[in-house]
C-alpha cells in the first residue's frame, strides 16, 4: 500500500472546510467533480461493505432544482447552490448486496485459505441476512438473542432494527464526509443539510418507497459571506479522553 506522506495537504482541507451556505452564481463551476468526489466517495469505509447507499444529483440545469431547493426550507445552501446532492440510504437492497460480495469473494479468494474462504462465505450467507432481514417480532428476538449470548461472552448488542437503521446512516454520513472533503480538495464548498421535507423530497425525487435521505448536500464556490462567523468547537479536554 502506497504510503501517504502529504499530511499537511489532508490538515489544510479539514481546517479550510467550512459549511458555507451562499454560493457564487457567477464563478464557473465544473458538474463533473462532482461525480468524480462522489466516485470517491464509494470508497467509504462502510458496515460490512454492504454499501446500501445511493446518490442523486441534482444540478442547476435540472428541472427538479427549483421545488428541490424549496423543500429544503428554502435555505440558502440549497436555492445558491450549483448542485444539490442527496445522500440516499437504501436497507432493501442488501440481498444483491450481500450476493454481490459473495461473487467478489469467490472470484478473488479462490486460492485462500479454505478455513479463511469459508468464513467469509459465511458472513455473507448466514449472518447479514440475520442482520437486515425483517420478519415479524424478529427484531425482538434478536436482542433477546443477543442478551443471552452476552451472558457467556462479547456480543453486540446492538441488532434491533433500529440498529440497522442507525448502522446505514452511519456508512452513508462517511461517504457524504468523504465526498465533502474532496470538494474541497477540488477547490469547492460544500453545506450538508438535514432542514428539509423528506417525504416530498422522496415524492419530487420519485425515490424508491425503502428510501432515506440521510443528507442533502449544497455544492458550488462558496461566497464570504455564506460563512457565518469563526468556527466555534469546544475545548478537546471536553470530548477527548484517555483511559
Amino acid at each position: 500500500m502506497k504510503e501517504i506522506t502529504d499530511e499537511i495537504g489532508f490538515f489544510e482541507i479539514v481546517n479550510e472546510r467550512r459549511s458555507v451556505r451562499i454560493f457564487d452564481q457567477e464563478s464557473p463551476f465544473d458538474h463533473q467533480v462532482v461525480q468524480k468526489c462522489l466516485e470517491t466517495a464509494m470508497l467509504a469505509p462502510n458496515s460490512s461493505n454492504m454499501q446500501l447507499w445511493e446518490f442523486y444529483r441534482v444540478p442547476e440545469t435540472s428541472l427538479l432544482k427549483i421545488p428541490l431547493s424549496k423543500l429544503c426550507m428554502g435555505q440558502k445552501a440549497g436555492t445558491t447552490a450549483r448542485e444539490l446532492v442527496v445522500i440516499v440510504v437504501r436497507r432493501k437492497l442488501w440481498k444483491s448486496r450481500a450476493k454481490a460480495n459473495l461473487e467478489y469473494i469467490r472470484e478473488c479468494y479462490r486460492d485462500a485459505d479454505p478455513k479463511k474462504l469459508k468464513r467469509a462465505m459465511a458472513y455473507y450467507k448466514n449472518l447479514v441476512p440475520k442482520f437486515y432481514s425483517k420478519y415479524p417480532f424478529w427484531s425482538i428476538i434478536k436482542q433477546i438473542i443477543a442478551w443471552f449470548v452476552g451472558l457467556k461472552r462479547p456480543m453486540v448488542r446492538q441488532v434491533s432494527s433500529c440498529d440497522v437503521r442507525i448502522s446505514l446512516h452511519k456508512s452513508a454520513a462517511l461517504a457524504a464526509m468523504t465526498f465533502m472533503y474532496g470538494m474541497k480538495a477540488e477547490g469547492y464548498d460544500t453545506c450538508p443539510m438535514e432542514g428539509f421535507d423528506s417525504k416530498k423530497v422522496k415524492k419530487l425525487l420519485n425515490l424508491p418507497k425503502d428510501a432515506e435521505i440521510n443528507m442533502i448536500i449544497g455544492c458550488g464556490k462558496g461566497l464570504p459571506e455564506g460563512v457565518y462567523g469563526r468556527r466555534f468547537r469546544v475545548p478537546s479536554e471536553q470530548v477527548i479522553f484517555k483511559k
